[in-house]
């Protein structure tokens, strides 16, 4: 018979989120992490061998990218001009073995938004890790949001998944279809929605676990005079550095508390943007659109449901649809006076560059 516990499993999918406070700092950059494997604990990642699937719905978040707004890249262009402004102090100072790399300047240029050649690469092994999944499961259609870096993303996945029957195949944007809203870009028929309510939620964390961060590093590099902004800059400048392929020197300036600190900054955000903290409701709102989609293929209530469904979006997609599902709700919510000892919402895992949701429907003997 047809597994009918997908809204039953659900609670046991939200335990895998609360344990991993022993991960590397790096891995912990909130939606700006660089891709790795979620766990899957306390479930089995693969099903028992009696089982056989005959549904696939992916949704896959776009690859590492540049900075997504211009606040990000104004905050790393104030520390490279504090930097280059105070180099004759940099250069007489005595620099830890960490900060050293400052004796040489330092230099962010990537392009805004756009996917990186590890972004690529991710999307390209995804591709091609998918197709060994799942030789048996094929599409002629693929589906992504409109913005370049997923419509990128969508073709890159491609490549990887079908090589040379690419040009077989077709690849769409929300745009090209006339749905009445978009599971994949739900907020596009949202004007309401407020896309800075999720910074404005953060404002409190960030002014209260920058400025000893600050501190401490004006004191490694007197005469040079960091501010709260310069600070933040480097935090992002870390995370972006990773981003581009490189390593970057700025994960090494921070303690690992700090770089959780930052991940926790990145969690308010989207939590209060489209998640559980969001102004009305709005997340699971919007979630609701790409759960209905889900039940209405799973179910096959429109009698034309495919084997395989390919779609392409955003973390935000992403963060809704677990919200709309209450995979990762924390109870209290998270609060912007700090971080719980532990908790499920944490986009680290959840929501990295190249993260991406499988479900499938399957049949046990």
């Amino acid at each position: 018979m047809y597994i009918q516990s997908l809204l039953n499993w659900l609670p046991l999918a939200s335990l895998a989120f609360n344990s991993y406070e022993h991960d590397d700092p790096p891995k912990k950059l909130g939606n700006l992490t660089p891709y790795r494997a979620a766990p899957a604990f306390p479930a089995e990642a693969e099903l028992p061998d009696d089982c056989s699937v005959d549904r696939v719905v992916l949704m896959h978040r776009h690859g590492s990218r540049g900075p997504a707004s211009t606040d990000e890249e104004n905050m790393i262009n104030s520390l490279v001009n504090t930097l280059e402004d105070r180099r004759d102090a940099i250069q007489d100072a005595h620099l830890p073995e960490n900060l050293q790399f400052l004796k040489n300047g330092y230099h962010f240029d990537m392009e805004e938004q756009s996917l990186t050649i590890i972004g690529r690469q991710q999307l390209f092994n995804h591709g091609v890790e998918f197709g060994l999944k799942y030789p048996n499961f094929t599409t002629e259609t693929l589906l992504s949001s409109d913005v370049q870096r997923v419509t990128d993303t969508m073709y890159f996945f491609a490549q990887g998944r079908f090589g040379r029957e690419i040009e077989n195949k077709t690849l769409l944007t929300v745009k090209d279809r006339h749905d009445l809203v978009s599971w994949v870009t739900p907020w596009d028929h949202c004007p309401g929605i407020d896309w800075q309510y999720g910074k404005k939620a953060s404002n409190q964390w960030s002014s209260t676990y920058l400025p000893p961060i600050t501190y401490r590093l004006n004191r490694l590099l007197p005469g040079v005079g960091l501010n709260d902004t310069d600070t933040h800059g480097a935090l992002y400048a870390c995370a972006y550095d990773l981003a581009a392929g490189k390593e970057s020197p700025w994960c090494n300036v921070f303690y690992a508390h700090e770089l959780e600190a930052f991940e926790y900054e990145m969690d308010l955000i989207m939590d209060a943007t489209i998640g559980y903290l969001a102004y009305n409701n709005t997340g699971r709102v919007l979630g609701s659109v790409f759960v209905n989609k889900l039940i209405e293929r799973f179910s096959n209530a429109s009698e034309e449901a495919q084997s395989l469904y390919l779609e392409f979006g955003h973390d935000s997609t992403i963060i809704a649809a677990m919200a709309a599902m209450d995979l990762n709700r924390d109870d209290p919510p998270l609060s912007p006076h700090g971080p719980p000892l532990h908790r499920k919402f944490r986009t680290s895992y959840q929501a990295p560059f190249a993260a991406s949701m499988i479900w499938e429907r399957f049949t046990c003997k």
